[in-house]
């Protein structure tokens, strides 16, 4: 008798256990279901979300910036008939305020991967670029730039404020840096002390002209003057039409040495995808952070036949075609010139060939080159967005 009770009380405890189980298989395969429809990529957005049984109650604990994906999984959930205990917090953090935005403090902000200095360099923003923040941490923000890139910034790199500081901000006139590298002074005079380095792509606010200078203000509220003719009215800047060929290869051609800067995405060093980014950047373009994200962008170039199709402009990437057992893998970019060169940034700025005769011939790159997008074409659609729409500058993310 004790022997069949046994295993009556082990058929019973094994039974459970195989329905706990099955519960939990079903609720994880619900939330990577919502996890793979609403942030495919951990790069530009936030789904960080665990379950856990605490008898017989479901527990839902993390973090997401995306109500909606919360509501879809409570929704899921539900549905297998689970009673639920919401633990999840919605990004920006109640802690935060009403101080969910900033703009960038400093002529190169150096936006990391974890909270931590030592932490790898995943991206840089430029001085005047508004940001979304959805966290603190350690003497560090977990922020959002026009590109969607998410990344965590040292809280001297930006300065936070409400939506109605951004929107003075945003509609403010402004000024744009021009030069590749450069300084502001407390006077109206080079030979004055200075107040801070720019770079190319640096924006503040304009409060009056003196002279041969522009007098401005930064994020924090330092005064400056810099030489007009290092940099360009805001809006006026805005006003151009998306750049040719040539505008983006005059561009690249300035940066032409710049040393390489994993993570680098400024004048100071840039990695392959930094540099890209930047030329467009300074075209009045945004695109995405890295080459994987940008080879998904713009308008596909023939090239099955070889080169021929390409214009200045395009942009040329790089990798590991797919395999029956790996995907295809996006590791680089440059941007064409023309006459089978271009342009990109490997051990620094530098220009390589197609061309088998030419001197600076890659074998390298012609035996891992993909495919060919254009870009100019698909501005404001096709994933595509310039300054002047982008829904950061327009104070709207």
């Amino acid at each position: 008798m004790k022997k069949i009770l046994s295993l009556i009380v082990f058929l019973i405890i094994t039974c459970h256990l195989f329905a706990q189980d099955e519960k939990m298989n079903s609720v994880t395969k619900v939330i990577e279901e919502i996890k793979s429809s609403f942030a495919p990529d951990k790069r530009v957005a936030i789904f960080n979300v665990t379950a856990e049984d605490n008898l017989g109650m479901l527990t839902l604990s993390g973090e997401t910036n995306m109500t909606g994906a919360k509501e879809k999984l409570f929704a899921g959930i539900k549905a297998l008939g689970l009673e639920l205990k919401d633990e999840i917090k919605i990004l920006p953090a109640e802690e935060l305020g009403e101080n969910i935005y900033g703009i960038v403090n400093l002529s190169v902000a150096n936006i990391r991967s974890k909270p931590d200095h030592a932490a790898e360099l995943a991206t840089q923003a430029l001085m005047g670029t508004p940001v979304k923040i959805f966290k603190k941490k350690s003497g560090f923000f977990l922020i959002q730039t026009p590109d969607d890139y998410i990344s965590w910034v040292d809280d001297d790199g930006i300065m936070p404020m409400s939506k109605n500081q951004l929107d003075e901000w945003l509609t403010a006139d402004k000024i744009i840096y021009l030069n590749e590298y450069g300084f502001s002074y407390t006077q109206p005079d080079n030979s004055s002390p200075r107040v801070s380095d720019l770079t190319a792509g640096n924006i503040l606010i304009l409060l009056d002209e003196q002279n041969n200078f522009y007098k401005v203000k930064y994020p924090d509220g330092r005064i400056a003057f810099i030489n007009k003719k290092e940099c360009m009215k805001f809006s006026d800047w805005l006003k151009r039409d998306y750049p040719t060929g040539e505008d983006i290869l005059s561009t690249a051609n300035l940066l032409m040495g710049v040393p390489y800067l994993w993570g680098g995405t400024s004048a100071k060093g840039m990695d392959c995808s930094g540099f890209t980014k930047t030329v467009f950047l300074l075209n009045g373009i945004v695109l995405a952070r890295d080459a994987s994200q940008q080879a998904e962008q713009g308008e596909l170039i023939d090239t099955q036949n070889g080169f021929d199709k390409l214009i200045a402009g395009d942009l040329l990437f790089f990798g590991a075609p797919a395999t029956d057992s790996t995907k295809e893998r996006i590791t680089h970019v440059g941007i064409y010139l023309g006459d089978y060169k271009y342009i990109h940034a490997a051990g620094m700025v530098k220009i390589n060939s197609f061309d088998r005769n030419a001197d600076n011939f890659n074998e390298y790159r012609l035996k891992h080159f993909r495919r060919a997008k254009r870009i100019p074409n698909s501005v404001d659609k096709n994933g595509i967005s310039s300054v002047k729409m982008n829904r950061f500058y327009r104070g709207e993310m």
